[in-house]
């Protein structure tokens, strides 16, 4: 009976619930038919009645288990133990956090009410920066969303630091053993039991390798992976609940603001990701302008990273060394830029966090880049639409600088370009006029303009405007007076030009024919069969019905009122026609069967057409 009724649903049901099913079934027919027992020869009389009675309550429990609890809903016990246990660490954390953030002033925040005071900012940062790793490297990554905060927000969050005491001698050298597979002392000749420098995620020690090379030797902390992988849960479910109960987290789509957060994350915590990144940046690099370590890849491991050390100070304390050496800052600062605007534009990755302390100025007069755990990717195509976007700059078009912007950015599905573009050729008056000298603020303009047409900027294009401008404050530190601004538009018009030599061209127009000889090749076998086919009258063109999402979602929902309204009524009608009927079994004094069932049906019949009524007022997206 159990198989009879999933193959007449058609659905894979559980054990547990057929058999459930399957006993209440049984236990409502056999009351049902018990006064038939008494009554020789009904059973056997009876007996396909009881069958396909017992069938048919056995189909509408299982039906009504599916509408109310799929299939699949329910996780198995393992797994109800596993969500137990996840739950209450997510619940310990989050009361840390709300300590965190009671601590330093944010308790009216999340009770929501509105702090006026201008110190809001700073207390955020603060409490980021206490929250650990994974919201210290989440604030990093909001102060690159000018489009989203506002000002004041992003001047505190560029200066968020994740400097924390360094872990026990006793604790690294456990990771070490580890992931080397053996101490310490039996890989490297000497190693420096104190660290140079501790962060959030790892520690950097120094050491000295049998074959007499200086490197340093980067361990992952201890426990710092689980402690993000715990709080990239919080982010993903806070982000998903974001998507979808409000409007603005729609737009911003912080479903994958989040989701993109948390792989940087993970990428940034395996350091052979890093060492892979290193790699190509110093592939692509011609090594010369810039200094980049060598990385030692027999001896990297997802938690331990050795590369020769750079002999030099940071840049944050090189003034005095400079001023010695008598230096030319700007055409460090200059060389610096170039570099960075090189791995964006040409490259396609690049070193996402230059601030002075992973810049160094080394021995030999030279500037050279440290820790590139933090590395952006940006494809060709994106690539193309930011070399559009500074030539749009450095002309001063706006229909140019609207068709890049375009390019760049999520568009919504409806926009108007026309408007836009005229908001565009504004800016455009506003900082890339005559006698004007743009600077970083026309960025910040720039986000306020795409934030307010609606536009979403990728993570790849928001990281190359944090570089840019943590770039901003290095060089500012390195050369004060530098216009980063001036000095990319400089190198834009470098590279245009470079692109216009006969060499250039001609390698361009060789590229633009090996990718158009296959279709060339093609095309002719394909209009044969075009005109075959119309001389035949064969010719004929496949198109989808619904193809769109949209389309198939706003059909649904059709569909779906109709079935209710027609479900409302009918009820209804038969509600009516029920308590209108006299003469039925009386269930109690005054009340018959055929007055019960025709309440219940007008109950269902006003609840259905409740639903409907809410469904048509209810303000679209919402």
């Amino acid at each position: 009976m159990a198989l009879a009724a999933r193959r007449i649903l058609g659905l894979r049901v559980g054990l547990l619930r057929t058999a459930v099913a399957s006993l209440l079934s049984l236990t409502f027919t056999g009351s049902l038919f018990a006064p038939l027992a008494s009554i020789e020869g009904a059973n056997t009389a009876y007996a396909t009645v009881l069958f396909g009675v017992t069938l048919l309550f056995l189909i509408g429990m299982l039906a009504l288990a599916e509408v109310i609890v799929p299939t699949g809903s329910i996780p198995p016990p393992v797994d109800w133990f596993r969500a137990v246990r996840g739950r209450i660490a997510r619940t310990r954390r989050y009361s840390r956090i709300t300590a965190i953030a009671v601590r330093h002033g944010l308790g009216p925040s999340l009770r929501g009410r509105e702090r006026t005071d201008t110190g809001l900012a700073r207390s955020v940062r603060l409490a980021l920066e206490d929250g650990g790793v994974t919201f210290v490297k989440l604030g990093q990554v909001l102060s690159t969303r000018p489009d989203l905060l506002p000002p004041e927000f992003i001047d505190e969050l560029t200066t968020l630091q994740d400097n924390v005491p360094a872990a026990p001698w006793e604790q690294v050298r456990a990771v070490l053993v580890e992931e080397l597979g053996q101490a310490p002392e039996e890989v490297f000749a000497e190693f420096d039991e104190t660290p140079l420098a501790a962060a959030s995620i790892a520690q950097v020690h120094l050491a000295r390798l049998k074959s007499g090379g200086e490197v340093v030797v980067k361990v992952q902390r201890p426990g710092v992976r689980k402690v993000a992988e715990g709080d990239l849960d919080i982010v993903a479910r806070l982000a998903r609940t974001l998507q979808e109960r409000t409007r603005w987290g729609r737009a911003m789509g912080v479903l994958d603001l989040a989701t993109g957060f948390a792989a940087a994350l993970r990428e940034e915590l395996d350091f052979r990701v890093e060492a892979r990144n290193l790699a190509a940046v110093a592939a692509a690099s011609d090594g010369h302008d810039i200094g980049l370590p060598t990385v030692h890849e027999e001896l990297c491991t997802a938690r331990v990273l050795v590369m020769d050390r750079l002999s030099g100070v940071p840049l944050r304390s090189a003034g005095p060394l400079l001023d010695e050496r008598g230096a030319d800052r700007g055409e460090l600062a200059r060389t610096l830029l170039t570099s960075l605007l090189r791995q964006v534009m040409l490259d396609g990755v690049f070193h996402a966090d230059p601030h002075p302390g992973n810049v160094m100025l080394l021995t030999d007069g030279r500037l050279g880049l440290l820790d590139f755990g933090s590395v952006g990717r940006i494809d060709a195509q994106l690539r193309a639409a930011l070399q559009r976007l500074l030539l749009s700059f450095d002309r001063g078009d706006p229909a140019g600088l609207c068709d890049a912007l375009l390019d760049l950015v999520s568009r919504p599905d409806e926009i108007d370009a026309q408007r836009l573009e005229r908001a565009l050729g504004q800016f455009t008056a506003r900082h890339l006029s005559a006698g004007t000298r743009p600077d970083v603020e026309m960025f910040g303009d720039l986000f306020r303009l795409v934030y307010r047409y609606g536009l979403s900027i990728p993570p790849e294009i928001a990281a190359v405007f944090r570089a840019l401008a943590t770039l901003e404050g290095t060089l500012g530190a390195l050369a004060p007076g530098f216009n980063i601004v001036v000095e990319s538009r400089a190198f834009a018009t470098a590279r245009i030009g470079e692109r216009l030599t006969p060499e250039s061209l001609r390698g361009a127009v060789v590229e633009e024919l090996h990718s158009l000889l296959p279709m060339l090749r093609r095309l002719p076998r394909r209009a044969d069969r075009i005109t075959s086919a119309l001389e035949q009258g064969r010719l004929g063109m496949n198109v989808r019905l619904f193809a769109d999402d949209r389309d198939r979602r706003f059909v649904t929902g059709l569909l779906h009122q109709v079935m209710l309204t027609g479900l409302g009524a009918t009820a209804g009608i038969m509600a009516v026609l029920l308590i209108g009927t006299t003469g039925g079994p009386q269930v109690v004094p005054g009340v018959d069967l055929h007055h019960l069932f025709g309440y219940n049906l007008l109950v269902i019949s006003v609840l259905l057409g409740l639903r409907v009524v809410v469904t048509i007022f209810r303000p679209r997206g919402a």
